[in-house]
């Protein structure tokens, strides 16, 4: 696994806590780092990668929220917003924040990652909408590569 997979795992975990209970969205990305704690822990530099790799992407989806969901909303076709998995939605939403607002990560990247995180953390049949819903969207944004 990748320092980058930890971060987005991470902001998943932010943004999902966030939907569920809500709080505000740095405050769960804190308290999960707080839970890992300190220590001499000999990979402290690749966690703290992952966790500020996670903070960009948490604050860059809440700032861009509404552009975001904007996009996400014209491509699902058949589904709501409101009938989406929570899971679903927020992978989403990591995903095109990067499509659109990171350039530093290619497209075929950012797809790739988020299939993999909707794997492990979404129901049997999350990889493959986020899967259909990005491609949509992908296919919208000029390629980074």
């Amino acid at each position: 696994m990748s320092t980058r997979r930890d971060g987005r795992e991470l902001a998943l975990q932010a943004l999902y806590s966030k939907d569920l209970v809500l709080q505000d969205a740095n405050v769960a990305l804190r308290r999960i780092i707080e839970s890992f704690g300190e220590g001499e822990d000999p990979a402290l530099e690749i966690r703290t990668k992952a966790f500020s790799f996670a903070s960009e992407l948490v604050n860059g989806v809440i700032a861009n929220l509404d552009e975001i969901d904007k996009r996400i909303a014209e491509k699902s076709k058949h589904w709501s917003m409101s009938r989406m998995a929570r899971v679903d939605l927020n992978i989403l939403r990591l995903a095109v924040y990067e499509l659109l607002y990171r350039d530093d990560i290619p497209k075929n990247v950012t797809m790739n990652e988020a299939i993999e995180v909707a794997k492990k953390f979404g129901a049997e049949d999350s990889a493959s909408f986020v899967n259909g819903i990005l491609d949509e969207i992908a296919s919208t944004v000029t390629d980074k590569e």
